[in-house]
């Protein structure tokens, strides 16, 4: 059976991150001129694919969407195909469309709106990678397995009758010798067929582990060390994957809400201490990070960095931290001690901040589902539990939110703008020539939402993030999210 794997391609999965870990899709909140939508990009997992790609009128009437897929970093940058037309659902406000995307890297899905008040326009960054390959149906490799079966015995029957009854007349029956000689000639080529199986297998899991290495996607290794007293130091490695594309890529990184690196600290696997830092680029390229005063213990560490072309990576890895006597948080830095909020021990839709407030996590009737694009809504209210008027602006935004499943395959680092980091939204805006949409900056309320569809069902633990009056608060929450 070992010869099957010659013909059935096996299905396997790579490291899932870009930008989130385990979170494929791509949300987006913005205007397209007078028109304001909320978009749904869900990337191949095969790469050629088809990229599904939804999108949600929220204020406005449109006579037509048109979606058009352009590939930014590789030879056929700047020559979009044509469009292609969305096609309206039962409700008048869903549109549904698809759209090639040949090859991996950084992509862009322009949105020209049609309606009105005239024409809108919109780019949606689009990160695109293969993940996994393409499974052959058992009925398909079934059916080549028994070809093969009968294609080896066929080619030994053949040798076999050619040795036993080549060199007889017609109607001449083979004698002793003639019967050795054809069951020899069977056993050779017996031998030579397994052992050309044998060498056939050996290639393709050769190819199979070439096509891992350099066609599935995973994010880079990243090397964490401890010197001991309170600093960190960050690496990032190549890997195959993104050494064979050096010469297409952008290995450069661009600042994302100012700063070059977002990492997350969080101690496992109990998820009750939460940091949010950004470590500064050493001369060398690796990155330092001052460690504030943070309790021992085991800290997965998620790395969000964004390449030249708007490509955004989420790199992880962990770290055995003893007690850190650091310097208080201090900027944008924040952190969060969930130890006394456990789910147990806490409502999960109300969560209490540092200087007395609390933040209410309005929750809809529905119950979270897998793969259900949700709006996340949360309230912040003061020590007397009124509304807050004190909000300011966090790294350009509303609110940073993070996302946790309780497994850490999934990590997401989501904007009220939705999931798109701000530097890719401003590379791809940039490279259709519109100007940066300041949507996501509309006037603080004691409120701040989310689009988010949640990919796997499971437990999930949620770090909400608003600044007031100079500190960074940080709301934690639970959810369960059903299949």
């Amino acid at each position: 059976m070992r010869s099957y794997r010659l013909i059935v391609l096996i299905l396997m999965l790579s490291p899932p991150a870009f930008g989130h870990v385990g979170s494929p899709n791509v949300y987006l909140v913005g205007d397209a001129g007078p028109y304001h939508l909320l978009l749904t990009v869900n990337p191949p997992a095969m790469v050629p694919g088809v990229a599904q790609v939804q999108v949600r009128l929220t204020s406005g009437t449109v006579s037509s969407i048109r979606i058009t897929p352009v590939y930014v970093n590789g030879k056929d940058q700047g020559l979009p195909p044509t469009s292609d037309l969305m096609q309206r659902a039962a409700d008048p406000q869903w549109f549904t469309g698809k759209v090639w995307l040949m090859e991996s890297g950084s992509w862009e899905v322009r949105v020209e709106v049609s309606g009105p008040q005239g024409i809108g326009k919109l780019a949606v960054p689009v990160p695109v990678f293969a993940r996994r390959t393409l499974p052959m149906q058992k009925a398909l490799g079934t059916l080549l397995f028994g070809l093969m079966l009968a294609l080896s015995i066929g080619i030994v029957s053949i040798a076999g009758a050619a040795a036993r009854e080549g060199g007889l007349g017609a109607a001449a029956i083979p004698s002793s010798r003639n019967k050795r000689g054809g069951r020899i000639a069977m056993a050779i080529s017996s031998v030579i067929v397994v052992t050309i199986l044998a060498l056939g297998n050996w290639w393709w899991n050769a190819q199979a582990a070439d096509l891992k290495q350099n066609m599935l996607y995973s994010a880079p290794p990243l090397r964490v060390s401890f010197d001991g007293t309170d600093q960190l130091t960050l690496r990032i490695e190549d890997d195959c994957w993104h050494k064979s594309r050096k010469d297409q890529w952008s290995m450069t990184l661009i600042p994302d809400h100012g700063h070059l690196m977002h990492a997350f600290l969080l101690r496992v696997p109990a998820m009750d201490r939460f940091y949010h830092l950004h470590p500064e680029q050493a001369n060398d390229g690796s990155f330092t990070l001052k460690l504030p005063a943070i309790p021992s213990g085991k800290y997965k560490i998620f790395a969000d960095i964004v390449r030249g072309t708007g490509f955004p990576e989420t790199m992880v890895s962990e770290i055995d931290l003893p007690d850190v006597t650091g310097e208080p948080l201090s900027g944008d830095d924040s952190g969060a001690d969930a130890s006394a909020e456990g789910p147990s021990g806490r409502a999960t839709n109300v969560s209490p901040l540092a200087d007395g407030g609390r933040m209410v996590w309005e929750q809809e009737g529905a119950a979270l589902k897998a793969g259900q694009v949700s709006w996340l809504r949360f309230r912040i209210e003061d020590a007397q539990h009124k509304p807050a008027s004190d909000l300011e602006p966090y790294m350009g935004m509303a609110g940073h939110a993070e996302f946790v499943r309780s497994d850490f395959s999934v990590f997401a680092h989501i904007h009220p703008a939705g999931s798109v980091p701000m530097a890719s939204l401003m590379a791809a805006r940039e490279d259709f020539g519109l100007p940066m949409d300041d949507s996501s900056m509309h006037a603080l309320t004691d409120e701040v939402s989310f689009p988010y569809g949640f990919p796997q069902p499971g437990d999930y633990r949620l770090f909400v993030q608003v600044k007031r009056h100079g500190r960074v608060q940080t709301g934690v929450f639970d959810a369960h999210v059903g299949g």
